[in-house]
Formats: structure tokens, sequence, C-alpha cells
């Protein structure tokens, strides 16, 4: 396999911060690469030196000669008065490629991204819509490396569907190797073979595991549980050689000077892994709940609602009691944060109201809305204003907190604590908002899009979070691992109308493609959108979703399993296996090794049973 790109020994640093340091990274043919870590690691950072866009500190970037590599950068730039087509011209420019080659190439990729805006200008398409183009130009020019920094934000989950399918596929247009950045897990797992992560708690400062995500995870947990039993080992080793130390002069005469070096290296390196260890802290995230025992929180009865002449949605009932758990699926602009809007207004007078039915709430119920819009941030204000607007101290859970500890709680440093929010980065705002959400009780809580440029530590502390959150929950996310892990109901918005019930993700997307099969439309809430028992499969949440997709195809794989097992035992009691010794002893060792699969499948199955229910 050849090595396309390479880099060894990078090291790059802003002022006093160090983002990386000795990083080695190689590129085959056929690698299709996951760069994640915690935000402000230098994931897109190390993306731009790979380009060759910035220069590295120490280290240096080798590629193979010819080979062309091709960069999607995080901001979409177009020529924002011309139409999806000559933006697409323009990045062909300075190809060999002849103008009908151009254009059949050009109308080829539309195709495949579904886009009809070719007469309108980029200015006037959606983010989700920008993105796409953004992609298709990438992959118009079949460069050797595509080097993509969160090709999935903006897209909404058939967005991301598509982008999946693009990358997995065999078309011209499927890029053969590839690395990018992404906070996605599913995606992660449906799109990568090779997973590599850019954090402190590692030795060489990077950690790379071939195999999917869940194959990482693995490995991962495996590297981290080692660690930390190398730092108990070394503290073990560091007490007796103090004590020793403490002796007095005639232990330390010269013929022990090697003890003595070695107990200082010791410390040392125990203090490297206590250091690693401890850079494991995540944003620690705990929504303050009121407790209430109410049945009923909110309930939702035949409401529709419009907008500018489009119908979002009609006749939806929604019942929201406490552990209720409810995800909004469907494309942008179908009616989700519109839905979201509606219920939290349902406590206020803030204009909005549907155009037909009621909802109605308990008494002095409390919802706090997550809005992914993030208005109410001023960009001027300083983090410790944001943080802490009343003073230098927050009451959390009925206790004062100082506004150091409190920014350190969301991975904040003291010398942050002056710097304008309109300065920090994406994930660093989303913290912030989350930081407001938890000081504020709340019965439910509507969050939409709460992932947004939270990298995947603080995604797992989330949801780690809303699971232990005891009230009502209504979700909206792109992330297809949260929702399954979080959710035991889903509406499905068609964004002609039309709402759906589901009982999980799969579900939702085995109904969408059976009507692209089918090209029926998708059923309208107004026939029947209640929301039953007979429509919610409650999920336990003990299962971690690699789990659970075990679980729910295990039934046929021990199905076909078994239908191998029949045929060989048929096969081997023929007359022309039985006159055969070769061929049955040939038979008979197949049979065996079918009939241990059955029985490990047979066994796997009872122990996710046992967890399921644990």
């Amino acid at each position: 396999m050849s090595n396309l790109l390479s880099c060894r020994s990078l090291t790059k640093a802003f002022g006093a911060q160090t983002l990386f340091q000795d990083v080695d990274l190689v590129i085959s043919y056929g690698d299709r690469i996951g760069l994640i870590g915690p935000n402000g690691s230098g994931k897109s950072t190390l993306l731009r030196i790979l380009c060759g866009l910035e220069d590295a500190d120490r280290g240096k970037v080798v590629s193979q000669r010819h080979v062309q590599v091709g960069y999607l950068a995080q901001i979409d730039v177009f020529d924002e008065e011309k139409g999806v087509t000559d933006n697409l011209l323009l990045s062909l420019g300075s190809t060999d490629l002849d103008e009908i080659e151009k254009y059949n190439r050009i109308q080829s990729i539309l195709s495949r991204a579904e886009f009809l805006e070719d007469g309108q200008p980029v200015r006037v398409l959606s983010g989700g819509r920008r993105k796409r183009l953004s992609i298709c130009r990438a992959l118009l020019t079949r460069p050797d490396v595509l080097i993509m920094d969160e090709p999935t934000n903006h897209l909404d989950i058939e967005g991301i569907l598509w982008l999946e399918m693009m990358l997995s596929g065999t078309s011209p247009e499927s890029p053969s190797t590839f690395i990018l950045v992404s906070h996605d897990r599913r995606f992660l797992e449906n799109c990568t073979n090779r997973v590599v992560e850019l954090s402190p708690i590692y030795p060489q400062g990077s950690f790379q595991v071939n195999g999917r995500y869940s194959d990482f995870l693995e490995e991962r947990g495996k590297f981290l549980t080692q660690q930390a039993q190398d730092e108990e080992r070394l503290q073990n080793k560091v007490r007796r050689e103090t004590e020793w130390l403490r002796r007095g002069p005639k232990a330390r005469a010269t013929k022990a000077r090697y003890r003595i070096d070695e107990a200082y290296r010791l410390q040392d390196e125990l203090a490297q892994v206590r250091g690693r260890n401890r850079a494991l802290s995540n944003v620690r995230i705990d929504f303050e709940a009121t407790q209430r025992k109410t049945k009923k929180l909110l309930e939702a009865t035949g409401i529709s609602k419009s907008y500018q002449n489009k119908t979002l949605f009609t006749n939806l009932d929604i019942l929201l009691s406490p552990g209720s758990r409810l995800g909004l699926l469907g494309r942008n602009g179908c009616g989700k944060s519109t839905l979201m809007r509606l219920l939290a207004a349902s406590t206020g007078d803030d204009g909005l109201t549907p155009d037909s039915g009621t909802i109605r709430t308990a008494d002095k119920v409390k919802i706090v809305h997550f809005d992914q819009r993030r208005e109410d941030l001023d960009p001027n204000i300083t983090l410790r204003r944001a943080l802490a607007p009343e003073g230098d101290a927050v009451i959390f859970r009925g206790g004062s907190v100082h506004v150091v500890s409190w920014a350190k709680r969301f991975l904040f440093r003291a010398d942050q604590l002056e710097t304008p929010v309109g300065q920090l980065s994406g994930g660093e705002q989303a913290r912030i908002f989350i930081a407001g959400l938890m000081r504020r009780p709340a019965d439910i809580l509507l969050l939409d899009e709460p992932t947004n440029d939270l990298d995947i530590p603080s995604l797992d502390v989330l949801e780690e979070s809303l699971h232990d959150f005891p009230g009502a929950l209504v979700l909206v996310t792109h992330d297809r691992f949260l929702l399954d892990s979080v959710c035991d109901n889903l509406i499905g918005f068609d964004g002609d109308g039309g709402v759906q019930f589901f009982a999980d993700y799969e579900q939702w997307l085995s109904s969408m493609q059976d009507r692209v099969k089918t090209g029926e439309p998708e059923e309208k809430a107004g026939k029947d959108c209640k929301q039953s028992p007979q429509a919610t499969k409650k999920k336990s949440g003990k299962l971690s979703y690699i789990d659970q997709r075990e679980y729910d195809r295990m039934e046929e794989s021990i199905l076909e399993a078994e239908l191998e097992l029949e045929r060989l035992q048929q096969k081997m009691e023929s007359p022309e296996t039985i006159a055969d010794p070769g061929l049955l002893h040939e038979c008979w060792q197949e049979l065996q090794q079918v009939q241990e699969t059955v029985d490990g499948l047979y066994t796997r199955w009872d122990e996710l049973e046992k967890k399921k229910q644990e």
C-alpha cells in the first residue's frame, strides 16, 4: 500500500499554548481517516498544515510526486451572485478538461446531490444547501487525498446520509482516500476505517486505531485503563523510593547514586502520567430538575402551524410526562424549531401560538429552552459576565459557586474570563449556553441542536446527563448516535406538513427508504398522528449504540447461521459426500465452525438480553 501523504514530528503552538507536538501520521491509498479530539486540540490546524495552507513550528509533511490534495474548509466561500454551475466551473478552471467534459462532470455530481437551484444565485441557498455545494466542489476535482473539516456542519440528517453515500460509494466522484474532522459518532462509525485522536492524555499526543469508531472506543478504553494502572504502580514505587531517600546520609552513599537518579526519574514519570490522566476531565453537565411529581407536564392536542403559506404540521398530539424522551427528525426548515418555540411559548405570552389546537401545561411548570440560534448571547460582553451575569458567583443547587470554579467546570481557564464572547469558538459559546441552562431548574428541557460545535468528550457527558435528567425532554439534533441513545419516541417531519411518530431512528429511516422506493407520500398528520403507547418502544438505555445495533440484528444473524448449518448437515448426509472421505472431512470441519458460530450467537444474545434488563 503506497503512502500518499505523511508527516513526522509535527508540532504547532499559538503563543504559550501548544496545540499538538510530535504528531506522526501516514495517509495511504484507501485510508478513510476520522480525526477527533477535544476543542482546542488543533484538529483544523493539522488539516491546514497537511494541505500546505499553514506551516508547522517543527516537523515536515512529505507527499508523493503529483499527488493532488483537495480541501473542504468549515467556511463555505463562493461567488455569491453566480449560480451553482458557474461556481463549480470556477473550481475546474485550472484543470485540463475540455468544456464538454467539465459540463458532464458538473451535471453528474449535481444530479447525485439533487440540486434544483441552478438558476438561483448562491446567496439565496440555505446553510445545508451551501454545504452540499461545497462538498460537490471538493469532490468535483477528484483529488487523490480529500481533506475535510467538519463536512457534516449545517447538514440535516438526509444531507448526512447523502454524504455517507458519496464517501462510501464506488462512483467516480467518491474519494478513495480521505481524512476528515467530525464530532458525529455515527458518521465516523459508518465512513471511516481508521480513527486518530489528538489529545494531551496520550504520551505521543495522539492515539491511532485501525478500524471503525467502535473499534477505536474499545482500544482507547484499554489504553486508558492501562495508563490509570500505570499511575497506581508508579505511585507505589515512588512512595518506596521516597521513604528510602529519607533514611539519611548513610543510605545515600556514592554506590547508591544510580538509585537516587532512578527515584527522581520515577517522580518525573509519575508527574507526566498523572498529568495525562488528569487531562481526561470533561465538561461537567448536570441539569437541575424541580423534582415535580405531576404526571402530565404538557399536553398538546390537535395543534397545527403554517408559515408563509407553507403547512409545517397539522393535528399533532403530544403528551410530556416526567421521564418522556421525544426526538424531532426531518430536513432543515420542516418545522422542528417552530414546534419547539411553540412548546416554549406555552407558559408565556410572546405572541407565538398554534394556528389551531391547544397546548396545556401543569401549574407553574418550568420550561428551559436551548435555542440553536443563540440570539441571546451578546458577543461584546466578557466570558465572566456571560457565565455570572449578577456578580462574581452563581447560585447552583442552592449554593454559591465562584465564577472561576464555575468556569473551570466547563473547561474554561481563569485567564479567559475577560475575553469577549465574540472571540470564543462555537464550541465554547455552546458551553456558555449549557452553563446558563444548568442554573435554571426545569420540568421540561427543550434542546434545539445542543450538540452543534461540541466535541466528542462533551457529547458523551451531555448524553449521560440527559439520561439522568428526571424531567421531560424534547430534543432536536442531527446526532443520530444521541437520538438512538436518549430518545424513546420520535416525530418525523416530511417537510410538506406530514408528521408521524416512530419508535426509533432506524424505523424512521426504513420508512423513508420505503417511500422513496414506492413513490408514496408520507402519511399526513391530519389522518392519524397521535402519540400512543403502541407508537412508543421504550428503550432501557443500557445498551450502547453498537450493542443495540448488534442486538437488533441478532435474530437475523442466528437465522442465517442456522440455515447454513442445515445446508451443511444435508450435504454431509448426501451419498456423494459419504463416498468421498476427503470431502466428508472438509464438510465436517465446516459444520463444526458454523455450529460454533451459532452457539456463540446465542451466547452473545443472552449477554445482550441481560445487559438490556439491568
